[in-house]
């Protein structure tokens, strides 16, 4: 199932890319499904597990490929059947439109297995 989101594109950051705050940033989140956390309105993160390392591998590597795909790039943590996403507009020092798009999109990838 594709969510409104996933269905978006990122869009670039020109430095003046105004942050999410408040109420905005919780319909923003309200919209995205998945285990994603917003840590201090400034990040979305996520944790996955894996029954080992090639699959955390593989999924790392997707998850690579959607980032180049929509030129937004998350910090990525992979270690041993297990990893850690973290996504944030750093042009902007906080969360924007397109954090949740790409995390909209990487759910996708974790529902398509």
């Amino acid at each position: 199932m594709s969510s409104e989101l996933a269905k978006k594109e990122c869009k670039a950051c020109d430095g003046g890319t105004p942050v999410l705050k408040g109420d905005a940033l919780l319909q923003m989140k309200s919209q995205l499904d998945g285990d994603w956390q917003v840590v201090n309105e400034r990040r979305l993160e996520r944790q996955y597990k894996f029954p080992d390392f090639r699959r955390a591998l593989e999924f790392t590597c997707r998850v690579g490929e959607i980032a180049e795909a929509q030129g937004h790039h998350p910090d990525i943590y992979l270690t041993y059947g297990e990893v850690h996403l973290q996504i944030w507009t750093h042009k902007a020092g906080g969360l924007t439109e397109s954090d949740f798009i790409l995390a909209a999109k990487i759910n996708e990838l974790d529902q398509a297995g």
